[in-house]
């Protein structure tokens, strides 16, 4: 009989023999019938324990990348030892199959054993074993062994035999073990694995899954979120600029920051997973709630990102450089900024202005000032507003301050006076400029402008209300998107500015 020490190493009389992976088996006896061994990745839960523990290490040290590349150069089983501790990491909140579930709690309906097989870390796969209390025993890697492919097939026929066991997976790295299975099951294989598999186990079976859409992707990738990029037409209007080479370069410059901006929320999403699942409303994010694989987010981030250069490189030199301090701030925002209080707001009312900076230089004039100035002012009050909504929520349910912020909810008062406070400088730069020379030579009638402030003022004032009663958005930019008194605000303000010209 083989017997294992406690590094799960197998053991034949006194003698070591090949490092085996680590495992925990039912020690009183099991259930009669077929085991049913389940994989975990991308099968039971619906998303990937690896990329989630690397980002989340990235998230909170960017410098370990070196210490990541070191770990991989030893092994994958290294790399997923060194990560197999994150901070953040919580079972209850993976996005678990529905599905995969099912067919857990039908097996052991009829009395078989299952078990959980996966190439995860040993330490990540007993706290979901544990989390779920559905599993007779549990089989995973660990620092010296990678239980993947057909080391996992092997495994498992040194466990239950030779076609002693059901299979479910999803990936390439099934295929050994569907080989050696008594039935192979399988939920979300890609194309070119479901025609492998179908010519392995012709009577393989497939579990319903949902697939991403096309609206799942203009989620994930957020674009209801470009309609800020709108701001890249503020110079274009307001030094009268209106030709049709500038209005080209403009919707050039619009079409490079909003894919920019799709890379960046898609990396921002890998790196704050946990959170986002712990979110009221962020927990439905389609790599958060696994609706898109964790491996086309990382896919999808190089291609947008290129996508930008490419365009931007159209527009001119120039530009392509406002847009890559753009993505400079926010991929620095993404991995620490946010953390920091009260930084974080400044650098987001900032990534807000550099879109003004960037229209202003697509079309070839010089910044205004007094634009930079306003809309430094409004949007810093938005972030905050942003910051408080957040807040609140947390201390409405009775929940600590987020980990990945710099606020306390007991920062909920100042937070709002704050963004009271940004917001009316904002009223207070557009008066000013509407007083300046500046302003004399750009319109004919311009006391006319002098109506917007109260326009101004009534908004950011029924923003804070809303915040405060607990109707306001996660993001109050998308909020003024979709309020009407919003957007009858803004007509009102493009009405006043027509007649003053």
């Amino acid at each position: 009989m083989r017997s294992r020490d406690h590094a799960g190493r197998a053991l034949v009389g006194d003698a070591p023999v090949a490092p085996r992976a680590a495992s925990r088996l039912r020690s009183s006896p099991a259930p009669a019938g077929v085991p049913l061994v389940v994989d975990l990745d991308g099968t039971l839960v619906r998303s990937d324990l690896l990329i989630e523990t690397a980002f989340s290490e990235l998230g909170r040290r960017p410098r370990s990348l070196v210490d990541m590349a070191a770990a991989l150069s030893q092994g994958k089983a290294t790399l997923k030892h060194r990560l197999s501790e994150p901070v953040d990491f919580d079972p209850a909140v993976l996005p678990y199959d529905d599905a995969v579930i099912a067919r857990i709690e039908e097996a052991r309906a009829e009395g078989r054993p299952v078990y959980l097989a996966s190439a995860s870390h040993q330490r990540l796969v007993s706290a979901v074993a544990e989390h779920l209390g559905l599993f007779d025993g549990w089989f995973a890697s660990n620092e010296t062994v990678n239980l993947a492919g057909a080391a996992k097939a092997a495994e498992l026929v040194d466990a239950f035999g030779e076609g002693g066991f059901d299979y479910i997976g999803n990936d390439r790295a099934d295929l050994p073990v569907w080989a050696r299975a008594r039935n192979a099951i399988a939920i979300r294989t890609p194309a070119a694995v479901a025609r492998r598999l179908s010519a392995l186990a012709p009577t393989a079976e497939h579990l319903p899954h949902r697939r991403p859409t096309p609206r799942t992707w203009a989620k994930m990738l957020r674009v209801h979120q470009y309609a800020k990029n709108a701001l890249i037409f503020l110079p274009l209007l307001a030094s009268h600029s209106l030709t049709p080479g500038a209005l080209v370069q403009a919707l050039l410059a619009v079409v490079a920051f909003s894919l920019c901006a799709s890379g960046v929320y898609v990396l921002n999403d890998l790196v704050d997973l946990q959170d986002d699942r712990r979110h009221r409303t962020k927990c439905r994010r389609p790599l958060a709630c696994g609706d898109i694989p964790l491996v086309h987010g990382i896919l999808a981030v190089p291609l947008l990102l290129a996508g930008a250069a490419l365009v931007a490189a159209l527009v001119s030199w120039p530009f392509m450089g406002v847009l890559a301090g753009y993505l400079a701030i926010t991929t620095a925002y993404s991995f620490y900024l946010k953390r920091v209080l009260l930084v974080d707001v400044i650098t987001l009312a900032s990534l807000y202005s550099i879109r003004v900076v960037a229209g202003a230089v697509a079309i070839g004039v010089t910044p205004s000032g007094w634009l930079v100035g306003f809309c430094l002012s409004i949007f810093l009050s938005l972030a905050l507003i942003k910051r408080y909504v957040e807040l609140a929520a947390r201390l409405d349910a009775n929940q600590p301050a987020p980990a990945n912020r710099g606020y306390r909810t007991g920062d909920l008062g100042a937070v709002a006076a704050l963004a009271a406070a940004a917001g009316f400088q904002a009223v207070t730069v557009f008066a000013l400029y509407v007083s300046s020379d500046a302003v004399q030579g750009l319109y004919t009638r311009p006391d006319i402008l002098w109506l917007v402030c109260p326009i101004l003022t009534y908004w950011i004032a029924r923003a804070l209300m809303l915040a405060q009663r607990r109707e306001m958005d996660d993001d109050p930019v998308v909020f003024a998107l979709r309020d009407r008194q919003s957007l009858v605000a803004a007509v009102l303000i493009a009405a006043l500015a027509v007649a003053a010209i």
